[in-house]
């Protein structure tokens, strides 16, 4: 593959981040000097965390830092771009840690990139995914109104074409954690998962694999 692929399994949250922190240097670094560069991408489930975004507004946070303590549910503002979302149990958190220039692609394309690849793995289930104009991620039933529901969210940092942090795909997550936030800062939209739509816990490692499968296929080697 033209990246290396890590299971990071269950990480907390800053664990996680700073793993790929440290790859993001590495591969800036040494595409400023010239030498030979490793795309990365890590797949992850954490412990409940909400994380805002640089753009994002602490008034979407609907509870209080003592409620979110006692919940054990830690709260991290980091330089991706979007707003507030939440990662737990359930979820694929996916960390590409990519030179966007290997593949001769821009950020938008990237970006749309990801959602072709969530809607390509969703397919797989029988579910009819898309985008909604406007808002990044992959949404179902994204024209109807009050029906709109996000099943993935995506946001990403970039410095000369070097991305890192991700999206997050909800498998089994347990949605009730939504309720604490304006999620991706909507207040008319809802969220969903895989296990919801279909009526049944779905295999986190069949999915993994399957996702895996897209991104080998969407970010071949040169």
């Amino acid at each position: 593959m033209s990246f290396i692929y890590s299971d990071l399994k269950q990480m907390a949250y800053a664990d996680a981040l700073a793993m790929q922190t440290g790859a993001f240097r590495d591969l800036l670094q040494a595409k400023i000097a010239g030498r030979e560069r490793h795309n990365r991408l890590f797949f992850c489930e954490h412990p409940p965390v909400l994380t805002i975004g640089k753009s994002g507004k602490d008034d979407n946070l609907l509870v209080s830092p003592s409620l979110l303590a006692e919940r054990g549910i830690t709260l991290h503002h980091i330089d991706r771009g979007g707003d507030i979302t939440f990662h737990g149990p359930g979820q694929i958190t996916g960390y590409p840690v990519f030179d966007l220039e290997y593949w001769n692609i821009g950020l938008k394309q990237y970006v749309r990139t990801l959602e072709d690849i969530m809607v390509r793995f969703l397919i797989l289930y029988g579910i009819k995914a898309e985008r909604l104009e406007g808002a990044t991620g992959v949404w179902l039933d994204a024209q109807t109104p009050g029906r709109a529901r996000k099943i993935c969210a995506i946001g990403i940092k970039s410095s000369r074409y070097v991305t890192m942090h991700g999206f997050a795909l909800n498998i089994n997550t347990d949605l009730s954690y939504f309720s604490l936030i304006h999620p991706c800062g909507f207040t008319d939209k809802g969220v969903t998962s895989l296990e919801k739509e279909l009526g049944a816990p779905q295999d986190m490692e069949r999915a993994k694999e399957q996702l895996l499968s897209f991104f080998a296929d969407a970010f071949p080697a040169g």
